[in-house]
């Protein structure tokens, strides 16, 4: 079974997006927020019971990388949307490109950076 912490839930959520080459991605006035997949997913993804991710979601909230949107999701902070695109920036890069566009990707990437 996977070792579960923060940096791996975000690593599997970029993997999920990537594989099913689906990245939502909701540009407010001051911020980028990036659409997480469900607990559920996240669970199934990494073949683990779905209570045992549930904890790191409280934690990911309270250490301001994601927040809960009634009727849409969990959705990344300022703060968790940096974290995410720097791991599709570092690890993911080609797979990352080749969903949103070279310019796309770097235009968010340096949006992510001045939040």
């Amino acid at each position: 079974m996977v070792a579960l912490s923060v940096d791996v839930l975000f690593d599997a959520a970029v993997r999920i997006q990537l594989l099913e080459r689906s990245i939502t991605i909701t540009f407010t006035q001051n911020t980028i927020r990036i659409k997480f997949p469900t607990t559920r997913r996240l669970a199934e993804f990494l073949d683990v019971p779905h209570y045992y991710v549930l904890p790191y979601f409280a934690m990911m909230e309270q250490e301001e990388l994601v927040t809960r949107a009634e009727r849409v999701g969990i959705l990344t902070t300022a703060k968790g949307s940096r974290m995410m695109i720097g791991i599709m920036k570092v690890r993911y890069l080609q797979e990352s490109e080749g969903i949103l566009g070279h310019t796309i990707f770097e235009e968010i990437a340096k949006k992510c950076q001045t939040e």
